[in-house]
Order: structure tokens, then C-alpha cells, then sequence
């Protein structure tokens, strides 16, 4: 099965690597000079430094070749969630199998991916999202992770899982997207605010706390949504949210933790070099909570320190200042 994977960043180099010894596989970088790049030093010195690109894989900054390459194969857009609607309509209408790896709200129409694509290519039911628990890093060194692939169309799912199931990753199938979606989306903005807390050392039991009440938003906004609330005890929603707010890798957390510190988000961001979804997306997942109804208070507080209308401090103790109510 032929593979195209549109985008070298962290995740997309890490993925398109880890499945070109089973299947033939060619990276799209959109940028010529960093495709040459790319060829020549066999490894992607910005994203994944110190980590060797095999030499079967084909990288390529032709867009129409990369599609074509992927006939009756998969495609795997690797873009963060702002490039996704951008990537969906240069596609001819032909592509079948498309996958995205993004998580995330986007920015100005608040629509999750599923929603993006549907908006671009209505009836299309071959699409789907690859998510769960997954730093690009340790994927691309070959570490196990388990992984899960949702769409609507069961024959994508299980095509899906004979691509990229191998010793190193497993691959589950969902038929739940939207629930996919949004524990994907939401995990980053909550592992913002356990690095927050972290970084003001409020302890592990404020740790346990945080993760658990996170998981309670989660699961709340994405049944709103049309989610089952099942899928949230899954790679998706546990495992990703468990990771991505404890990890060290984390680049969500990572912005909590040095907003606790003092440091202004603007810095933050441009020092970081990367994509953090959390920051992009957490006023949108507020937007579309408020709008269904939804209690999201560590969302709310997150967008206030993110916004710079609250310090780190205050949050938390407008959260441990609420009035108690019944768990469920």
C-alpha cells in the first residue's frame, strides 16, 4: 500500500519514518530549500534533531507527485489544525483515504476536523483522524505507542490499521470521530493547565485533581457534540490527556509551566519554535462549550491566564474556590 504524508514536521517526518519499511512511503515538504535539506542530511534538524531519516523514505516538494503516489493508497495530512482546510481543498476530488493527524478547534469558525472536511468535501466519507497518546520523538526512535483511527467509513479504519499497525504501534479502531476530536482538541488546553500547576508546585494530589476534573470537561463538551462518552476512557481521551499533561515532551505543558514562572505568552511561544494547539484552540473550545451549555471551569481559566486577565495564582484559586457539588 503506497502512503503520502503532507508535512515534515515533527509528527508527519516521525509517522511517514516508522511505516516506510512496510510500506512504500513519500514525505511532502511544502518548502523546496527544506526538502533539499531533508534529502541531503537524512534527518529533520529542526523537529527531530539526532534522529536518522531511513534511506527508503522519498521526500519529495512536488504536491502532485505526492498525491498521485498515494492511488489507491492512504494519505496522511500532517499539517497543524490552520493548514488542514487548505490541504483538504488542494486535494482532487478523486483522493480516497485521507487521514489527518492534527488536533485541535480551528481558528475563527470553531470547526473540528471532521467538521472542516465536511465543509469541503461534502459526502466524502473516506476521511478520518489518527490520534491518541503520541510524542513524535519516541515514535520516531521506534518506541512502542498505541494509537487510534476514527472515521465513519469502516473500510478506512481497516485499511488504516494494515498500514500502521506493526510491532512498535498499535492501531484501534473508532467509528467515533467527533469523540476522537474533541479528546484530542481538549486534552492540550488541560495539560496547559497541570503544567500551570506544576509550575507553581501545587503537588501531585493538585496533579491527580486537575487530570481527573479535565477528564470530566472532556467528556461533558464532546457528548454535547454527539460523542459517545466511552471513547473518552480511551487512547484518545485518557491516555492522550494523561500523556500530554505529564510528559516532559509536552509543549502544552510546557506553556503552563513557564506561565507559572512569570513569563509572558509571546515569548513563550517564539522561544518554543513549535505549534502549541492548546494556546490556539482554547478560547474556541470555550466558545463552543458556552454555546452548547457546558460547565468548563479549567477551560475558562486557562483562557483567562492565556489572555492575560488573570494571574496563574488566581486561577487556581478560583477553582479550589468553588462551590462543592456532586461528582457526576
Amino acid at each position: 500500500m503506497n502512503l503520502t504524508v503532507l508535512g515534515v514536521g515533527a509528527w508527519g517526518t516521525a509517522l511517514a519514518a516508522s511505516t516506510v519499511a512496510r510500506h512504500p512511503t513519500l514525505l511532502w515538504a511544502r518548502d523546496a530549500q527544506q526538502c533539499r535539506q531533508l534529502q541531503a542530511a537524512r534527518e529533520n534538524r529542526r523537529y527531530l534533531p539526532g534522529v536518522p531519516l531511513p534511506e527508503s523514505l522519498r521526500i519529495t516538494d512536488d504536491f502532485d507527485a505526492a498525491v498521485a503516489h498515494a492511488q489507491d493508497g492512504l494519505i496522511v495530512i500532517a499539517t497543524p489544525m490552520a493548514g488542514l482546510q487548505e490541504m483538504l481543498e488542494r486535494l482532487p476530488a478523486t483522493a480516497t483515504g485521507v487521514l489527518w493527524l492534527c488536533k485541535g478547534f480551528q481558528e475563527g469558525s470553531g470547526l473540528l476536523g471532521h467538521e472542516v472536511a465536511r465543509a469541503v468535501r461534502p459526502g466524502a466519507a473516506n476521511v478520518g483522524i489518527l490520534s491518541g497518546p503520541s510524542f513524535a520523538l519516541e515514535v520516531a526512535r521506534g518506541q512502542p505507542a498505541a494509537l487510534v483511527v476514527a472515521s465513519t467509513d469502516e473500510a478506512l479504519c481497516l485499511r488504516a490499521v494494515e498500514a500502521f499497525h506493526s510491532d512498535n504501534l498499535r492501531i484501534y479502531a473508532s467509528s467515533d470521530p467527533v469523540g476522537v476530536e474533541v479528546g484530542g482538541a481538549v486534552k492540550n488546553v488541560m495539560a496547559s493547565a497541570t503544567g500551570i500547576a506544576d509550575g507553581l508546585q501545587l503537588g501531585l494530589n493538585a496533579r491527580a485533581a486537575l487530570i481527573t476534573r479535565g477528564l470530566a470537561e472532556m467528556t461533558r463538551l464532546g457528548v454535547a457534540l454527539g460523542a459517545r462518552a466511552e471513547t473518552f476512557m480511551g487512547l484518545s481521551g485518557l491516555g492522550d490527556l494523561v500523556l500530554t499533561a505529564t510528559g516532559d515532551l509536552s509543549r502544552n505543558r510546557k506553556v503552563g509551566l513557564l506561565l507559572a514562572q512569570g513569563l509572558p505568552l509571546a515569548q513563550i511561544l517564539q522561544d518554543l519554535g513549535h505549534v502549541a494547539e492548546g494556546v490556539a484552540c482554547a478560547a474556541t473550545v470555550l466558545d463552543r462549550a458556552q454555546t452548547c451549555g457546558v460547565d468548563m471551569p479549567i477551560t475558562e481559566a486557562v483562557v483567562r491566564v492565556l489572555e492575560g486577565r488573570i494571574s496563574p495564582v488566581r486561577a487556581i484559586h478560583e477553582l479550589m474556590s468553588r462551590d462543592a457539588r456532586r461528582e457526576h
